[in-house]
């Protein structure tokens, strides 16, 4: 081998300790955003009061994304070292698994799993419902609020004889 080049066994190494390096990562970010860096109802229960969380300046979706490039980082890494080690893989494979027609099916199988967990967040449609918790009763409650002023208005202005009384959601004529 040439002086400066690479061998396999450097490589794998190198692929080996990144893709390591990337796994845990990707966990302490699971753990800051699950433990740390909580939701808005989980924040709000505990800290009392509505805040926002972050950490040296980025929030919860910030880490998450970066939590996201390391998980296609890692993707790339696991494919790169599939293919360095194909020969060996496919080695292993016929020997735990003696009959072709069971390997094939075995396979195939495996692709369908791994192409539909991979297709899986296209696949499906969200459902959609109103925010509800605190805004919905906040909102709620200031709109009463507004008829409640308006009927009180209202009763006043019947009360000094300027006009007949006529309740919010209610057509006197």
């Amino acid at each position: 081998m040439r002086e400066g080049s690479m061998d396999k066994s450097k490589l794998n190494f190198i692929i080996s300790a990144l893709m390591f390096l990337c796994l845990t990562a990707m966990a302490g970010l699971g753990f800051l955003m699950k433990y740390v860096l909580v939701p808005g109802r989980k924040a709000m229960a505990q800290y009392g009061r509505p805040v926002e969380l972050t950490f040296l300046g980025w929030d919860r979706h910030d880490w998450g994304d970066l939590h996201s490039y390391l998980a296609f980082a890692l993707l790339g890494l696991l494919a790169l070292h599939l293919i360095l080690h194909w020969k060996k893989l496919l080695g292993l494979y016929e020997r735990l698994i003696p009959s072709p027609r069971m390997r094939t099916r075995l396979a195939l199988a495996f692709l369908i799993i791994c192409v539909l967990l991979a297709y899986f967040p296209f696949l499906i449609t969200p459902q959609m419902e109103e925010k509800g918790g605190r805004g919905r009763r906040l909102r709620s409650e200031m709109e009463a609020g507004k008829v409640m002023a308006a009927a009180s208005v209202r009763a006043i202005d019947y009360q000094a004889g300027l006009g007949k009384l006529k309740l919010p959601m209610q057509d006197n004529n």
